[in-house]
């Protein structure tokens, strides 16, 4: 346990130098020596954690987003988990933007979409258990890309028109198109 403990410390470490650098250049000009000149780790345990930046910077959005939106309750808390993406996004987006202007809006998309797409597929799966229904797996697998695909480039377009945010329509907007879904899981027959 106290290695696992150590683990994350070290990872935590490593990602808030991250966010620290991103602060002040593009995430495409930050180099591992930089971080870890910065955070006074050597580069044997960087790459003992990481494999690279970028999985550094998968594992920074993963523990402090994806991993707690995995923990609501999607089928009832869903407007909830939408307002703390909302909120994580607000409070950070230096580290998408200055992501997207290293890497662009579709290997940014590819980047999140196999975690938006496993929260998309449990959302489906609790609302087969919910209502009691069987949905067709292609269908179903059809259904959790195209949500993946609209929720990762709202996700993006919300970060990067900061001028443009309207938090309210926005919740509004996404609580209708999943009530609407969650009721027509409730209709269908298979």
């Amino acid at each position: 346990m106290k290695h696992e403990i150590t683990t994350h410390n070290t990872k935590k470490l490593i990602s808030e130098t991250l966010k620290h650098i991103m602060r002040k250049k593009p995430f495409s000009k930050i180099t591992v020596s930089e971080i870890i000149s910065e955070c006074g780790v050597n580069r044997k345990t960087f790459y003992y954690h990481f494999e690279d930046i970028f999985a550094l910077l998968k594992w920074m959005l993963e523990e402090e987003a994806i991993e707690v939106v995995k923990h609501f309750d999607l089928l009832a808390d869903y407007e909830e988990a939408i307002r703390f993406v909302m909120n994580y996004v607000d409070e950070n987006d230096y580290i998408i933007s200055c992501v997207y202007d290293s890497i662009g809006r579709d290997q940014m998309k590819r980047f999140f979409y196999t975690d938006f797409l496993g929260i998309t597929k449990s959302l489906i799966d609790a609302a087969e258990i919910e209502f009691d229904k069987r949905i067709d797996p292609d269908f179903k697998e059809y259904v959790a890309k195209f949500y993946t695909e609209a929720l990762s480039g709202m996700l993006i377009d919300w970060a990067k028109e900061k001028d443009k945010r309207d938090r309210e329509k926005t919740v509004g907007y996404l609580t209708a198109i999943i009530e609407a879904s969650i009721e027509s899981m409730k209709l269908y027959n298979k």
